[in-house]
C-alpha cells in the first residue's frame, strides 16, 4: 500500500475510517499520539504508527499487561 509518511488531522482520521472529531478526540484523550511538529511548525501524523495501532501492533505502555 502507498501512502504518506506523515498526514494532516482529517487524512489520519481517514485512515482509521472515524471523522476528524473522533479523531482528535482520541488524541485528545491519549488513546492515540499527538502529532509530531515539522519544518515551518505543520503538524502531521506519522502513518506507520497508526497503522501500527490499527493492526493491533502496538500498544501504550500503560496498556501493557505483565503475566
Amino acid at each position: 500500500m502507498n501512502h504518506p509518511l506523515f498526514a494532516k488531522e482529517q487524512t489520519a482520521a481517514k485512515l482509521l475510517d472515524m471523522t476528524a472529531k473522533e479523531f482528535r478526540e482520541l488524541v485528545d484523550n491519549g488513546a492515540l499520539p499527538p502529532p509530531k511538529t515539522l519544518a515551518g511548525g505543520l503538524e502531521r501524523w506519522n502513518v506507520q504508527d497508526l497503522c501500527a495501532i490499527a493492526n493491533g501492533d502496538a500498544a501504550r505502555p500503560e496498556d501493557e499487561i505483565e503475566v
